[in-house]
């Protein structure tokens, strides 16, 4: 069949000869202009040409973290003024490109109080420490954490693209004058070769992407050399700072190393840009599977639908929801944190509400280098007004300082809250456990058209539900049932059962009608289908 034969036979199955476009693809939205999409740009870059723009050294280079350089970009308030003034604050640098996504404006833009210093960073906080994870004490040779039996944590360098102000290394990160050489990879690559139960590596810093090209590809070489690693992963924020630097240079060079992980650091939706959907795509296609790990931040990401629309936008992109990790007990970060209350409150409205893939485990990363906590059952000790204790996968007992302050998150101004995502028929429960039910209504639940349906689902056939033997259904069951006596089965009879054993007929009982049995006996039926 030739060119003109197919056309004709798809113009008669009324079919089109037009390639698709997923418009659902976030890597393949188009501006107005009919060209792939952009985020803003500040009006101090506007005559930047693209080919510099697109430049991820171009980026680097041009980074702002004067107080003079920034008021140029932002409406600065003195709370900023006093932070960025401050001679020994932690490092300031911020790519023209996340600059821009900030609101001028807005003292309270989620991505402007990331990255802009304030005053309150220099002020002490119960609990704060400077090296809250003990990673220092963890460290066989420079740069290297050894905390986990069977993997470590290889700094490679203390750079990043920009500078979270809440950062867990900024004791050591974007100090120039600390960072790691070839020398001191070559030290840590030495000890994991003679470190056998080492199979998976993690490299970060600082932030690994930073590093010149051939530096980077020298360190990936080197750990794919030693056959005992099986996984290198990478933990960096520089696709959310700085997508450029996610070029078809760097993938065919990840590409090589395989297998190959990478955990991003997203906290709230508007970091998620036109720009970064194209790099998350770029590695996906790469073949390097896609993490996130945010941190709850207080004024940031402390509200679960801006939680739920962070994650949702990140599946979208094909990146894994990873971790929810409480603020650290580090140095500057005391007025982001929240009580581990926050956190719980969070995963409750996020689980069940969204896909089971969408929703991160909530983790502390324990002070005193008892790593990472599920904050779950088994992993809670206990939890009072002011101090959460914790137990980790050894054994190992840590405490972590509730914070004395903490502003809640103002639902009345969020733009996440006010315009919540509906949830017909979801909207809140009804009734509490009486003794006589083993769960807790939905409102709604009883309303056949709440959710859309046309028909009555299949679970509200109360004869579905009703577990035999614990109440009766409301509305079916009219007087109190009434109790067994002792022996009273003792003839053989089954309630519900007609004859059994030679006896007489016993009544029969609707679902969920059947009296309960009197104290001591069994619960189930005789032959024991129900236990």
């Amino acid at each position: 069949m030739d060119t003109t034969e197919t056309r004709t036979s798809v113009a008669r199955s009324g079919g089109s000869t037009d390639p698709f476009l997923n418009l659902r693809d976030p890597a393949k939205r188009l501006g107005p202009d009919g060209k792939p999409a952009v985020s803003r740009r500040a009006p101090i870059w506007e005559d930047v040409p693209d080919e510099k723009w697109n430049d991820w050294r171009w980026q680097l280079s041009n980074r702002v973290n004067t107080l003079e350089e920034l008021e140029r970009v932002l409406n600065l308030t003195e709370d900023e003024r006093e932070g960025l003034s401050a001679p020994d604050k932690f490092r300031v640098d911020i790519t023209p490109y996340f600059a821009s996504l900030i609101d001028p404006d807005d003292p309270n833009d989620p991505i402007r109080l990331q990255v802009i210093p304030k005053g309150q960073e220099l002020r002490a906080f119960t609990g704060m420490m400077e090296d809250s994870l003990a990673e220092d004490r963890h460290s066989p040779v420079p740069g290297l954490v050894h905390r986990y039996p069977d993997r470590v944590l290889m700094l490679v360098t203390t750079q990043c693209a920009t500078y979270c102000r809440y950062c867990t290394r900024s004791r050591i990160v974007g100090d120039p004058s600390q960072n790691f050489n070839r020398a001191e990879h070559e030290a840590q690559l030495d000890y994991i070769r003679r470190t056998p139960q080492i199979r998976d590596v993690l490299i970060s810093g600082g932030d690994g992407l930073t590093l010149a090209p051939k530096l980077l590809e020298s360190v990936m070489r080197g750990l794919r050399e030693i056959p005992h690693v099986e996984i290198v992963r990478i933990g960096s924020r520089v696709p959310v700072f700085l997508p450029q630097r996610v070029d078809e240079e760097l993938c065919e060079m990840l590409a090589k190393y395989h297998p190959i992980w990478m955990n991003l650091h997203f906290n709230h939706p508007n970091e998620i840009t036109p720009e970064v959907a194209r790099a998350a795509d770029m590695l996906t296609r790469a073949g390097v599977p896609l993490g996130n790990q945010s941190v709850l931040l207080a004024g940031v990401n402390d509200c679960v639908h801006i939680q739920r629309d962070l994650v949702h936008r990140l599946v979208e992109n094909r990146i894994r929801p990873y971790y929810l990790y409480q603020c650290d007990l580090v140095e500057g970060a005391g007025h982001f944190r929240t009580p581990v209350g926050k956190g719980i409150e969070i995963l409750e409205g996020l689980r069940g509400h969204t896909s089971g893939y969408a929703v991160p485990m909530y983790i502390v990363d324990a002070p005193g280098g008892g790593g990472k906590i599920p904050v779950m059952p088994n992993y809670l000790i206990s939890y009072s007004d002011h101090k959460v204790v914790l137990r980790n996968y050894e054994g190992y007992i840590t405490t972590y300082e509730e914070p004395t302050t903490y502003t809640p998150h103002d639902s009345a101004s969020c733009a996440y809250c006010r315009s919540p995502r509906p949830e017909p028929g979801q909207e809140g429960i009804t009734g509490l456990l009486d003794g006589k039910k083993m769960w807790i209504e939905p409102a709604g639940f009883e309303l056949t058209h709440a959710r859309g349906n046309v028909e009555a689902h299949r679970l509200q056939d109360p004869s579905k539900w009703v577990a035999y033997g614990i109440g009766a259904i409301e509305g079916r069951a009219g007087a109190p049932l009434p109790v067994l006596e002792a022996g009273g089965a003792g003839s053989g009879e089954v309630p519900g059962r007609g004859e059994a054993g030679g006896g007489a007929a016993a009544p029969e009982y609707g679902p969920g009608e059947e009296p309960r049995p009197a104290e001591g006996m069994p619960s189930g039926t005789a032959n024991h289908e129900l236990l």
